[in-house]
């Protein structure tokens, strides 16, 4: 198994941030088939296979929103107002998703994106571990 860490900045406001790209270059150097695991080890950010770009992340943001609303309600309550439903948020968007890769391209839908979901406007700084495991 290949792994890699990447990092990357989520910002002060809550994203999905595309890392469709570094996904790509990754599993282009495998040069095979296998699979691209996709994990970010944090407790407050999730991976999504998502079509971005045409709204659907900004509906994907509000729907947590209404789901997980920033208020005073969680108990996890250190950070800033609402903290505690970044903690919850995993349980709905887990913190993995694994894609297959056939020739070194990922074999994802017409409009598929890899991205990161993070409501934590707390921790800016994420990492993220690629694994290609052949087939």
């Amino acid at each position: 198994m290949r792994s890699q860490l990447i990092s990357l900045t989520t910002g002060s406001r809550e994203t999905v941030h595309d890392i469709t790209a570094e996904c790509d270059a990754f599993a282009a150097a495998s040069g095979g088939d296998g699979l691209l695991h996709v994990f970010v080890p944090h407790a407050t950010a999730g991976v999504a296979l998502i079509e971005i770009g045409s709204g659907s992340d900004e509906d994907l943001l509000s729907a947590l929103g209404d789901l997980l609303p920033a208020d005073e309600r969680w108990r996890h309550a250190h950070g800033s107002r609402g903290h505690g439903r970044s903690h919850v948020m995993p349980a709905f968007i887990p913190p993995y998703a694994t894609v297959p890769v056939l020739g070194g391209r990922l074999a994802l839908g017409m409009w598929q994106s890899v991205v990161i979901v993070d409501l934590n406007v707390d921790n800016r700084e994420r990492q993220v571990r690629l694994s290609f495991l052949s087939g």
